[in-house]
């Protein structure tokens, strides 16, 4: 099942992933990240413990390669797994086991990675790459998910929908994005519309979170409400293109 896109944004440093696949609650087990740490995607006949210690080893400092290397080669069950990593120097390291249901595969690119099992074809992770390329104007969150609706467009998930999420993390050990369709029929349009709900307010109010540098945030109503204005306001007017 699953095919995914690790990246790190080039303008923030943020780790990003998402992911879609005919199965259900993709989000709760498949990807993981911290900021400043790496992420990773584990996928296919999951191994739920990749994910956590996958992310410990980053904590260390573990390569990429290495990440794979120790998580692999304790699994029996190794040929059934799928992993991509990408750490904080930005190495990036794909395992895709002999026994991965086809069409299955990875591709490596200088900033981001693309896995994927189950698919229609390699043609899947192939445009979902290309289109990550391509749209780099758009902001990192829709960025991802534009590469995951190509790779679906171009088949995705040979047995159909079921889930997606997306995870964005920043420099702190919170998710700076956290979204989750666990459940639905057009499961990617709705990570598109969860997105663009997320841009109405939450993203606004979640640049008044406490911080590794500011431990207690702001937590003054007013303050808050009037920041979560003039971050709208600044929104409007950069999509507004009578201000460009």
């Amino acid at each position: 099942m699953t095919w995914s896109i690790v990246a790190r944004d080039p303008e923030t440093g943020a780790f990003g992933i998402a992911v879609a696949t005919r199965f259900f609650a993709v989000g709760a087990l498949c990807p993981h990240a911290e900021g400043g740490i790496g992420a990773l995607a584990s996928q296919a006949l999951i191994n739920p413990t990749y994910g956590p210690r996958g992310l410990r080893l980053l904590r260390e400092g573990v390569p990429a390669q290495k990440v794979i290397d120790l998580l692999t080669d304790e699994d029996p069950g190794a040929d059934s797994r799928q992993l991509h990593v990408q750490d904080a120097k930005g190495r990036i390291a794909a395992f895709t086991g002999a026994a991965c249901v086809p069409w299955c595969g990875h591709l490596i690119d200088d900033s981001f990675s693309v896995a994927g099992n189950m698919l229609a074809g390699p043609q899947v992770i192939e445009r979902t790459a290309a289109v990550y390329r391509e749209q780099s104007a758009l902001p990192f969150p829709r960025r991802l998910i534009a590469a995951l609706q190509a790779g679906e467009a171009a088949g995705g998930d040979k047995r159909g929908k079921q889930s997606a999420a997306l995870r964005i993390f920043g420099t702190e050990e919170y998710p700076q994005l956290d979204l989750r369709v666990d459940d639905h029929v057009d499961p990617l349009a709705e990570l598109e519309r969860l997105e663009s709900v997320s841009r109405e307010r939450f993203v606004h109010f979640a640049q008044c979170f406490a911080t590794r540098a500011n431990p207690g945030g702001i937590w003054d109503r007013a303050q808050i409400e009037a920041t979560i204005a003039r971050l709208t306001d600044r929104s409007r007017d950069a999509s507004d293109p009578t201000n460009r």
